[in-house]
């Protein structure tokens, strides 16, 4: 048995996004090789409306997934192939943009706005895959009530239950993890893969060392993880993947492997030809 260890921290960082919305943006650009194969993580925590509702109005995705899981919250998204409906409490909307898509997120009104955004990168033989849509709702989602914790399998697979969502391209587990204070919590983690917490509410102790909220910790190599809540105990999302290893050139809302195939999807967004619904008009404010 090898544990993990603490390898990196990262505190995230307020920002605005989209059309003024405000966030903790945790990971991004700076983060790409150490975290892969993910790319960037946007966490929301907020009881003001304002911080928000003006949403994440129609832009374009090509060569990644978005991955938007709400623990408290409402909000209304739309793509290009069609796709429209709600993320809610407990959901989670996986969306392969593939080889390119459009959709808007519009969050409404809640009591508290809880939640984060993912990207995942896609490898690059499945860069330009068909655009793909997944609306897991909180009812499908498997729960595991543990001594003092609670688990909600979100993808992947964890104490022998396997989620609907495995992940078509990149085989991820995404767990939504929470544990009263004081205790102590262990996974079996696959070797090879990239492991990061990120914690949401509460703080961790790990090897006698206190990480508060707001940051999101990635583990060195190993095959089992240990945790411990601090004393008002922890809520966090838990993420392990296998790296790609890949090229990454990356540009606003368009990741891909080349310099060039990204100066080609701009150009397909400026001629209109990115996807049938694409307009000129969100080029500049995505760029």
């Amino acid at each position: 048995m090898k544990q993990r260890k603490v390898s990196q921290v990262v505190t995230g960082m307020r920002t605005w996004d989209g059309a003024g919305v405000k966030l903790t943006r945790v990971l991004g650009q700076d983060n790409v090789e150490d975290f892969d194969p993910f790319l960037m993580l946007d966490a929301f925590d907020s009881t003001n409306p304002e911080d928000y509702i003006a949403g994440f109005p129609w832009h374009p995705h090509r060569g990644i997934e978005t991955v938007t899981y709400l623990i408290e919250g409402n909000i209304e998204h739309g793509d290009s192939i069609g796709n429209k409906g709600r993320i809610t409490d407990g959901c989670c909307q996986w969306m392969t943009a593939g080889g390119g898509i459009m959709h808007q997120e519009m969050p409404k009104s809640s009591k508290h706005m809880l939640g984060a955004q993912l990207w995942i990168n896609l490898p690059q033989k499945d860069k330009m895959t068909a655009p793909a849509y997944n609306d897991i709702q909180a009812k499908d989602v498997i729960k595991i009530k543990e001594d003092g914790v609670k688990v909600a399998v979100v993808s992947g697979e964890y104490a022998g239950k396997k989620a609907a969502m495995q992940g078509n391209f990149v085989k991820t587990t995404y767990l939504d993890v929470t544990i009263e204070p004081g205790r102590t919590w262990s996974v079996k983690t696959p070797e090879e893969n990239t492991v990061f917490a990120y914690i949401v509410l509460g703080s961790l102790e790990i090897d006698a060392k206190r990480y508060d909220n707001k940051r999101a910790i990635l583990f060195d190599h190993g095959d089992t993880l240990s945790v411990t809540a601090g004393a008002d105990g922890a809520r966090f999302l838990l993420l392990s993947a296998k790296p790609l290893g890949e090229s990454i050139a990356w540009a606003g809302p368009i990741v891909m492997n080349t310099n060039e195939e990204l100066n080609q999807a701009f150009r397909e967004i400026e001629e209109g030809t990115f996807v049938k619904d694409c307009k000129k008009a969100h080029l500049d404010f995505y760029r």
